[in-house]
């Protein structure tokens, strides 16, 4: 009997877990299928997770004490434990206490899995192969039995992540915190406990024989006793949650927005009535912050981790941080509000992996039941909490906006969290103030003392400091006096700035150790800050965390923060340099890069010069990056332009850019080294080599062999009207639906489209080529007048060529976003299926046209394509074959 062991451990009339129906004969083997699969969040006297197949009719069952990883190198422990019935990978509830694995029980994850070869044989193997599409946990694992020893009472196996598409490493990605709720009813632990006793029915004959073991029900007040989260001791640092600067806030309703305060980031430390005020940079500044130590020792925590913002409140009740630089210089520590807007750890509980919104209502809670802060105290309370209004991020941008605010934060409500930036957390602002390294000052002049204006800049992620322009205003005469005596203690001989104009050279220059605070309207179109004015310093942070901040997003992406496309660089069209080169020589003003004869025609016919074009790839960077980087390529080389020889170049050669990196593919029984670029900085490399086509591998340099996009170049024959390479492409595409894929479409540049599917590297090349062949046979083959996968110019006349060749090992295609080598200077462009219209063609696009278009753009037309998991089924190979 499969269910044998299972029903002997539980007593149904006390359980609600279910008794199951009758499982299918272990002799009986069905065809290979996709099945089930199902990870259940298990608090019964230890938290883990039940990993569940589907097979021969029950849940082949593994309890893991620490739950799945993305990480290879995390092999997890999974305890195999009695099959389950089917009916059981829907359950979740509380199982009583005094009932065999009493505790509250999470679906966690579910989905489907499919084994690499026979499941039967893997498992009595000890070596199980398989793959997993599930709504958290996705690609390929493994289960490995371990060698049995006399004591162990079970037999122990190892869960292992494979290496594919889905791997993270664990300091960057653990899922099981990132997505702690159950995927069925979007609750955690706790409130699936708490919905479990609050809705047993009364007259449930279960319910009499539970009720002398049910616990007390909670009060509105949390304890210790009740809080979520995992048990654990305090943790001795924290990654605080940072936000991403967009241009438009959220709207939807799992949203929620904050007032963005203008402080110091504070982490609030209460160990057994011992507090700790720490700064972002890691500083200690309780002392300095006496009020704010004192009201947090009187909260009733025996340990707590409160995240929050100091501020000093002006008349008007906005925060101010003019007004905390003097309070901290007048020493008038009374004047310090502390904000708290997040609570992540309480009384032996790691609250991080909670949702927000469960965090800031306990939070709500301790502050009012410790007497500093309810949302109807008074104002002079010292410990604040950080109200906030749900959704209508629109509504709540105009309020505080026409308020005078220097903007808001807007938080995932239901997600946990998670240190570093990521897109959990996004800020909208009204007022531009930013941090920058202090690099050198002027000497003053007229009647002015101390110094005419600060030097200040921004560090690049390659670490060299960049230049951003002089600050002079915003100084009172006592600031101005005390700013140079500090400076002078660090000023040295040499610059610390990448490069600076020339009128600024003879300025003194100080070691980048200080950080101001500098307010101001924009940015100029040649990377300088417009009408900037010093705000004060921040002490708080570390000159070499100083980037960048520049608003990147039009709105939030949708996910877990896992939005490829939509993840910019530093880089953005306002910082293009405006003014034309003086000399033959000409560094981008972000790209880093060297350009030669910045003023060679590339286009002569449009007047496109390689500085020109080096703008332009430093303008639409954030759209090409997604589609080039880390992936083989092969360039057209153009590099007196089009007026001259052309020629194509796929193996590096000595003495390329440092921003250009290579990788060694097997060409011929030896290796050859091809190009490939990590960020802008290679694509402007490129320019440098007068690259005016840059083609792409259809996969990345860490797994040339397992391609992951299907490419189908749809070549009209000239002269063909362009509606028939628009009815081509849609035809490419509604076959393409009948095998469950999805497919996106570009213009080329030329006459045509291309085709681009998005697959799992799951097969390699001879698999994808030959699927790519046989559904491009079977278009052709349906309307031969139409259609045609031969390449001869004979048998493509009045036809479309349909490319399929694109598709096998080292072939390559033009990338997104790419020039061509042609007159008229066009770009191969994404584009929504909608927008194929009669009056568009192949070559719309071009340089001076795009940047406009890109700007008008509500969605990029891919938007879904890096998040898009899709694979070659079996049955698509064999349906094509």
């Amino acid at each position: 009997m499969p269910l044998a062991e299972y029903r002997r451990k539980r007593h149904f009339d006390n359980t609600p877990e279910p008794q199951g129906r009758k499982a299918t004969s272990k002799g009986r083997r069905p065809k290979p299928v996709t099945l089930r699969f199902v990870v259940q969040k298990h608090d019964a006297r230890r938290l883990h997770y039940d990993f569940r197949l589907e097979l021969d009719g029950v849940l082949k069952s593994w309890a893991v004490p620490k739950g799945p990883c993305f990480d290879p190198a995390e092999k997890r422990l999974a305890v195999e434990v009695e099959d389950h019935p089917l009916e059981y990978a829907a359950f979740e509830g509380t199982i009583p206490a005094g009932q065999y694995g009493g505790g509250t029980v999470e679906v966690w994850d579910q989905g489907t899995w499919q084994a690499e070869g026979d499941p039967h044989d893997g498992l009595r193997e000890g070596k199980l192969k398989f793959r997993l599409d599930g709504q958290k946990l996705i690609g390929r694992w493994t289960l490995v039995r371990m060698k049995r020893r006399p004591n162990d009472r079970a037999t122990n196996w190892l869960l292992i992540k494979e290496r594919d598409e889905a791997v993270r490493p664990l300091a960057e990605y653990d899922v099981t915190v990132a997505l702690p709720n159950s995927v069925v009813s979007g609750r955690t632990l706790a409130e699936i406990a708490q919905h479990s006793e609050s809705n047993s029915p009364a007259d449930s004959p279960k319910t009499t024989k539970r009720a002398k073991e049910r616990p007390t029900r909670r009060s509105k007040k949390s304890t210790p006793g009740e809080l979520p989260g995992e048990r654990v001791p305090m943790p001795e640092t924290v990654a605080l949650a940072l936000a991403s600067l967009v241009k438009k806030p959220p709207d939807e309703p799992h949203w929620l927005h904050e007032i963005k305060f203008d402080g110091y980031r504070i982490l609030c430390r209460i160990e057994r009535g011992k507090v700790q005020l720490i700064t972002r940079g890691d500083q200690d500044w309780t002392e300095r912050m006496g009020n704010i130590a004192r009201a947090a020792a009187k909260l009733p925590v025996e340990s707590a981790i409160i995240d929050g913002e100091v501020v000093v409140l002006l008349p008007d009740g906005m925060s101010s941080f003019q007004a905390l630089q003097n309070a901290f210089q007048a020493h008038r520590e009374r004047e310090l509000v502390f904000y708290a807007f997040d609570l992540l750890y309480l009384d032996g509980h790691d609250l991080r992996s909670v949702p927000l919104e469960r965090r800031k209502e306990i939070l709500a809670g301790l502050l009012q039941g410790g007497g500093t802060q309810s949302r109807k105290s008074s104002p002079s309370a010292v410990i604040r909490y950080t109200d906030h209004i749900t959704g209508k991020g629109e509504h709540v941008v105009a309020e505080a906006s026409r308020l005078g605010l220097e903007g808001i934060i807007s938080k995932r409500r239901d997600r946990p969290y998670v240190g570093g930036r990521g897109y959990n957390w996004v800020k909208t602002k009204f007022v531009r103030r930013e941090e920058f390294v202090i690099g050198g000052f002027t000497d003053p002049s007229g009647t002015r003392e101390g110094l005419g204006a600060l030097l200040i800049g921004y560090y690049r992620p390659d670490g060299r400091l960049v230049y951003a322009g002089k600050v002079g205003t915003g100084f009172d005469d006592r600031l101005l006096i005390e700013l140079r005596k500090r400076l002078d203690r660090i000023e040295q001989k040499s610059s610390p700035f990448l490069e600076v104009p020339a009128a600024f050279r003879k300025s003194h220059w100080v070691k980048p150790q200080l950080v101001g605070q500098i307010e101001f309207s924009n940015w100029t179109g040649d990377g300088r800050l417009r009408h900037p004015s010093f705000q004060g310093l921040r002490e708080d942070k570390p000159a070499e965390s100083v980037i960048r901040d520049e608003q990147t997003l039009s709105e939030v992406p949708e996910g877990d923060a896992m939005v490829t496309h939509a993840v910019k660089s530093n880089r953005g069209p306002s910082s293009r340099k405006s003014s034309q080169p003086a000399n033959d020589e000409q560094r981008d003003p972000l790209g880093g890069i060297r350009l030669t004869n910045p003023e060679r025609l590339l286009y002569p016919q449009e007047g496109i010069t390689k500085l020109d074009l080096a703008r332009f790839y430093t303008e639409i960077g954030d759209w090409i990056l997604p589609h080039v980087v880390e992936r083989p390529l092969s360039l057209l080389r153009c590099p007196k332009g089009l007026a001259d020889k052309c020629f194509f170049h796929k193996h590096l050669d000595a003495g390329v850019a440092e921003a250009l990196e290579q990788v060694m593919i097997r060409e011929d029984d030896k290796d050859a080294p091809y190009l490939f670029v990590r960020d802008v900085d290679g694509i402007l490399a490129l320019v440098q080599m007068g690259v005016l086509e840059i083609h792409l591998w259809g996969a990345r340099a860490d797994s040339v062999e397992k391609p992951d996009r299907l490419v189908f170049d749809l070549d009209p024959e000239a002269g063909l009207p362009w509606s028939r390479a628009v009815e081509a492409a849609e035809r490419v595409r509604d076959v393409l639906h009948e095998f469950d894929l999805e497919s996106f479409v570009k213009t080329t540049g030329g006459k045509g489209l291309h085709v681009v599917v998005p697959i799992a590297r799951r097969h390699e090349w001879p698999q994808i080529k030959s699927f790519a062949k046989g559904l491009a046979q079977r278009i052709a083959t349906e309307a031969p007048d139409r259609y045609t996968i031969n390449p001869l110019k004979a048998r493509r006349v009045g036809r479309v060529f349909i490319d399929y060749l694109r598709n096998e090992r080292g072939a390559t295609s033009i990338a997104a976003y790419s020039t061509r080598a042609r007159t008229g200077a066009p770009v191969s462009v994404p584009v929504a299926w909608k927008e194929l219209k009669i009056d568009l063609s192949g070559d719309h696009f071009c340089v001076q046209n795009l940047p406009a278009r890109l700007s008008k753009l509500k969605h990029d037309p891919w938007r879904e394509l890096p998040s898009l998991r899709q694979s070659l089924t079996a049955s698509a190979l064999k349906a094509v074959s």
